[in-house]
């Protein structure tokens, strides 16, 4: 398979299901640290298909509040300082 790109490293034959869904390879999976239920853009430039990661806020938010639920939280903080000292202490 030839590429106009010479930053591809990773280059895999798939094949298009029924359905139209393609299988990611577990290498390209893997390096990328995608998961389960990530999302990706999918663009079309000129006859190539461009799939990149997307975080979307409304995940993010869902992992938020999963933390808060769970109780993995700190504060509250009176200020931007406090909760710095907050987080190095928890890192040590």
């Amino acid at each position: 398979m030839a590429t106009q790109q010479s930053d591809l490293q990773a280059i895999a034959a798939v094949k298009v299901g029924a359905s139209r869904q393609v299988a990611i390879p577990k290498k390209i999976h893997d390096r990328l640290g995608l998961r389960a239920g990530d999302y990706l853009e999918i663009a079309v430039e000129d006859d190539r298909i461009i799939l990149t990661p997307k975080a979307l806020v409304d995940r993010r938010i869902a992992e938020g509040l999963a933390d808060f639920k769970a109780g993995r939280t700190l504060g509250p903080f009176h200020t931007a300082r406090e909760a710095m000292r907050a987080l190095r202490a928890r890192k040590r």
